[in-house]
């Protein structure tokens, strides 16, 4: 098969940002002609890396005529945009973020969300970042000077510009190669299958769920110093909206979980010196009104399930391993996209069955009665 690839206009597109609701109407209206069920490829990109509170700042479109930017910060009413999702086949990369996005902004998903990365991944490419993949299929090196840029900047520079249009331009042309090759080894209906269930596990998500201070590693932390990472978090968490800035520049986690440990074991710990003193202040205070709390105040440690690992559990899971293995051989695939380890874990235990954690064609490559 003979594949027609459009090279991107920089010159033509470099210009072509909607910034009014209008313009965007106007621009879906013609994307939707001659086709019952719309079709195109979405990234977004936001300003994680430089404000406190994550905004949508950009969303890249390409239909198979063109590329666009449309503007979120200039577009006040977005809503042509959700009725043109909601009947539309979206093709995405690395799809669970820009998911997370959409539902935040539009309280729903596209009507069908496909991702190149579970593709490539169901044909067994190794290395599937988007850059590895237009490099696989197309053979060009894509740029990733602005991958930390600022995007809630204006106006965009000509480098910024190429690399989010970069983002969307390859993906309906790729999706097309990835289809026919899944078809082609029998794999579409995985690839259906998984992209419908990563679709479902977002919407699933509860994004306003508590205790977000229970930060990973927290679990080998004894009350008393889950008392101290709950009382940096929230410090952390004031100076990083105070200042407008992610909470990862006031401190990472790593260094709230190692200072909890330390006060924990009652020892010193050594405040940043670029830290001003307003902020040493705050930071002495918010471990003040720590030591203020009494026992019962404490967090308490996540009462986790503790599984006997015994011979007999350990030998269940080598036999699960190694028919994943063997199956993952066959299709030269990763095991771990058949099954995690953990998952298998699970089974070995009797802690779920087969059909609660895996999809159907996972069951089928296991062995395991559908």
């Amino acid at each position: 098969m003979g594949w027609i690839f459009r090279p991107l206009d920089f010159q033509l597109m470099s210009s072509d940002m909607i910034d009014t609701a209008d313009r965007l109407i106007s621009h879906l209206e013609t994307s939707r002609q001659g086709s019952s069920q719309p079709i195109c490829a979405i990234d977004t990109e936001a300003d994680s890396l430089h404000r406190y509170r994550e905004s949508l700042c950009l969303i890249q479109f390409a239909d198979r005529g063109q590329c666009v930017l449309i503007d979120p910060l200039a577009i006040e009413d977005l809503s042509s945009l959700g009725e043109y999702l909601s009947e539309a086949v979206v093709w995405m990369h690395g799809a669970d973020y820009d998911m997370t996005m959409f539902k935040r902004q539009f309280g729903a998903l596209p009507a069908v969300v496909y991702d190149t990365q579970i593709g490539a991944r169901l044909l067994g490419v190794r290395r599937f970042g988007l850059g590895d993949l237009v490099s696989h299929y197309f053979g060009i090196e894509l740029s990733k000077s602005s991958q930390k840029a600022d995007w809630g900047k204006r106006p965009l520079s000509p480098k910024m510009i190429e690399y989010a249009l970069n983002d969307v331009h390859y993906l309906l042309d790729m999706g097309d190669m990835i289809v026919a090759a899944l078809k082609e080894k029998g794999r579409y209906e995985w690839f259906e299958e998984s992209c419908t269930a990563a679709r479902q596990k977002v919407l699933d998500r509860d994004d306003s769920k508590e205790e977000t201070w229970r930060v990973q590693g927290s679990g080998k932390l004894e009350p008393y110093g889950l008392a101290c990472l709950r009382a940096l978090w929230q410090w952390r968490d004031g100076e990083a909206k105070a200042w407008d800035r992610p909470s990862f520049m006031v401190a990472p986690n790593r260094q709230l979980l190692e200072w909890s440990i330390d006060l924990a074991a009652k020892k010193n710990i050594a405040i940043p010196s670029h830290f001003r003193p307003e902020r040493v202040k705050r930071f002495r205070a918010a471990l003040a009104a720590m030591e203020e709390l009494s026992d019962s105040e404490w967090p308490e440690r996540p009462a986790g399930k503790r599984r006997k690992r015994d011979r007999d559990f350990e030998a269940k899971v080598d036999t699960l391993i190694a028919t994943r293995e063997k199956a993952a051989a066959k299709l030269d695939i990763e095991g771990s996209l058949i099954a995690p380890r953990a998952v298998l874990e699970f089974l070995a235990a009797g802690d779920f069955q087969p059909a609660d954690l895996l999809l159907n064609w996972q069951r089928e490559c296991l062995g395991m009665q559908l």
